[in-house]
Parts: structure tokens; C-alpha cells; sequence
């Protein structure tokens, strides 16, 4: 069977960082969306997503294919329904649709003409940003128990303090030593070639996941994902941060998401709780104005290639675009649009020519290579973001 994840409703509720990737390939939990489909699907799956976007990131369409919504984290209950399915079969939850089953004949789906299968259990769906960090302790919960089922950890070095071993898992090459390891609240996931390094506080739920890095005297706390290759320090609350970014030095990330190639300079700070305790207000793309998130806790939203200055400070629920460039003194205002370079004394434009050479310089440290793929990419984006770079 063939599997097309695609991206649904909630496309631009997950702006900025649907900018630069379908919705299957956020990060929440361990793995991305993608990666846990394919891995409970026992496949690979392809992508419908924006136009811009398919280049990077293709559909291949097959004789029969089955269609799943990737705002929607799979369990193994919703996976025996899709892999079911048959033709004319859909699922839904409520008014969404969660998967269905189509042929490359079919010029339109016309879900009254399918036989809807109704999926009465509670699901993880990602609707909006602060999803993905708010729902992370659940999604990682959950991705610990599907890759650990049946698996040993690797020994965890006798240096170490560690309070409830069996929910700490060590991949093969992951190091650790002389650090606290607290899986109390939530288990502690540390990825292949994953490095914790001396003198570091972790309580779960905590992800380090493939060849990442904690620094010294880190403390983190629930519930924390660090991607792949990322590298971080400083004091981090409830933060997902997806791959290849760094916040390698001293301050505060709270209830926050930082996307790809992202860089936090040292003593940088994000408040995630307003002054009078009111819930937080945060930028959306799709009204172009503030909307209400229902939470009194909610930080910083930063789009890839986006980089602050030493001592840059963020108010509450603030979002950030793609390929920004961030400096003190003050704090910069609540939205600040994709491709801006500057701080609370004002913006300018931050050309493509100049963003680019520094992603080449930066993704190269890493032995990536920013293509012409990539660059169409944020191009694009450049593109269709100039409407809020009014300076």
C-alpha cells in the first residue's frame, strides 16, 4: 500500500514553521510526525503538501494510496484502522478526516459518497504552535514506549545519580556521565551518539535524540526535546527544539519551539509568564492578528535559520519568523516577520544574499549542504512574507 501524508487544515495555525516543511515533518515527542507513522506503518510514506514545498519534499501517487491527515499522531489502534482500509473506506474523528482510501482514477473524494469509520479514542492532534510544546510530554511519553518496547538500554555509567532506571533508555554510542538523571515526571530518552556531559540536572520527560549534545551544567526539565545535532546549555523548560539549532550557552528557553538551524546567543532569555498572569495572546498567521492560545504559560516561536545576539531578551509568546537576525538593547516586539534584521530599536530587511551565505557558512559546520533546493525554499518565502516587513 501506498501512504501520502498531507497537510490538512491546520497549515497555517503552524506557521512559521510550516514556512519551510509539510506538517509531517514537525517535531514532537522523540521523533518527527513522519518518522512515527513510517515506523509504526512499517513504510515510507511521501507528502502532499504547498507547491513551493515539493521539490524538497514529493508525492508519489500509486494505483492505491491511502491519504492520512499528519496533523494526527498515530497509536497502534489507529494504525490497525489504516492499514484496513479499503476502497470507498474512510476514518474520521468528529468533522476531521484522518485517513481515507483513494485510487489515482479519483479526479475528487466526496466523503458522503465513503463509508466514514468513526475513531472513538482520544488522539494527539497538532493544530496550533504551542502544540508542540505543550503536547510534548504526551507524544514523548508515548514515542519512548513504542522505541523501547521489547529493547534493552545500553549501561548507563555508575558516575551518575539516577532516580527511576527503568525509564531512562541509552541508545548505542550515547554518553552520560556525572549528571542527575530524574525520570520521576516523565521518562529520559538519550539518542544514538547522544552526549551528556558533566554536571548537568535532567528530569524527565527529556529527549536528546541522535548525536546531540548537552553542555555543562545544563538544567532541563519537563517536557524537553532536543533534536538531532543540536546542541544546548543554560536552563530549558518545556521546549522543543528541533534539529541542528543550538542554544549552547547560559539563559532561559521557556515553553518555546525553535526550529531548524536556529542559534541562541549566549545569555539570551525568553519570558513565558505575563506580569499580571494573564493568558497569552500569540501572533497568527492566518487572521494576521493576536489570538488567544488558552494558556498562561507560553514562550518563544522561532522559525529556521532565525539567530539572537548575547543578552537578547523576548516577551511572552512571542514569534519569531524564518531567517531572522536578532539584537539588543530592548525587547523586540511580539511578531517579528521572516527575512528581519535588527531589535527594539527597529528592523530592515535581511536580504537573501546575506541570510544565504550565513546558512551555507553555519550548515557546512555540519557537513550539510544548502542546495538550490533549499534556497528556492526561502526564496519563496521571502516572497510570501514581504507584506509584514513594513519598514
Amino acid at each position: 500500500m501506498n501512504y501520502i501524508l498531507f497537510d490538512g487544515t491546520v497549515r497555517d495555525n503552524l506557521l512559521p514553521f510550516t514556512f519551510t516543511r509539510p506538517v509531517a515533518d514537525i517535531r514532537v515527542g522523540i521523533l518527527t510526525i513522519r518518522e512515527k507513522w513510517e515506523k509504526y506503518l512499517g513504510n515510507t510514506t511521501t507528502t502532499i503538501t504547498e507547491e513551493y514545498l515539493s521539490e524538497k519534499f514529493p508525492m508519489v501517487e500509486m494505483e492505491e494510496n491511502v491519504l492520512i491527515n499528519a496533523s494526527f499522531l498515530p497509536n497502534q489502534k489507529l494504525i490497525d484502522l489504516v492499514q484496513d482500509l479499503k476502497e470507498n473506506e474512510a476514518i474520521f474523528q468528529g468533522d476531521e478526516v484522518i485517513a481515507f482510501f483513494t485510487n489515482e482514477s479519483q479526479e475528487e473524494v466526496d466523503f458522503d459518497t465513503y463509508k466514514q469509520i468513526e475513531f472513538e479514542e482520544d488522539l494527539i492532534q497538532i493544530v496550533n504552535t504551542w502544540d508542540i510544546f505543550s503536547k510534548n510530554g504526551e507524544a514523548l511519553q508515548a514515542d519512548f514506549d513504542f522505541i523501547t518496547e521489547g529493547r534493552k538500554s545500553q549501561p548507563i555509567p555508575k558516575s551518575n545519580t539516577l532516580i527511576h532506571p527503568e525509564r531512562i533508555f541509552m541508545e548505542e554510542g550515547a554518553q552520560v556521565e556525572h549528571s542527575i538523571l530524574n525520570a520521576t515526571d516523565g521518562p529520559i530518552y538519550l539518542g544514538k551518539n547522544s552526549e551528556v556531559w558533566e554536571g548537568n540536572l535532567i528530569r524527565g520527560a527529556f529527549a536528546l535524540c541522535d548525536n546531540a549534545v548537552v553542555k555543562m551544567g545544563a538544567k532541563i526539565y519537563g517536557a524537553t526535546t532536543i533534536g538531532p545535532y543540536g546542541k544546548v546549555c543554560g536552563e530549558i523548560s518545556n521546549s522543543v527544539i528541533f534539529g541542528y539549532s543550538s542554544k549552547g550557552h547560559e539563559g532561559y528557553l521557556g515553553n518555546a519551539v525553535l526550529g531548524e538551524w536556529c542559534n541562541i546567543g549566549a545569555d539570551s532569555n525568553n519570558s513565558n509568564l505575563k506580569n499580571n498572569y494573564a493568558k497569552v495572546r500569540l501572533w497568527n498567521y492566518a487572521t494576521e492578528s493576536f489570538e488567544q492560545t488558552g494558556l498562561q504559560f507560553c514562550g518563544l516561536m522561532m522559525g529556521d535559520h532565525s539567530k539572537t545576539a548575547i543578552n537578547t531578551m523576548f516577551n511572552t509568546g512571542t514569534v519569531i519568523g524564518v531567517n531572522c537576525n536578532i539584537y539588543v538593547p530592548g525587547f523586540p516586539r511580539n511578531f517579528v516577520p521572516s527575512f528581519s534584521w535588527g531589535g527594539a530599536s527597529g528592523f530592515s530587511t535581511y536580504s537573501t544574499s546575506k541570510a544565504f551565505e550565513a546558512a551555507k557558512v553555519m550548515m557546512a559546520r555540519r557537513n550539510v549542504e544548502f542546495d538550490d533546493k533549499e534556497a528556492r525554499i526561502l526564496e519563496h518565502v521571502f516572497e510570501l512574507t514581504k507584506k509584514w516587513r513594513n519598514y
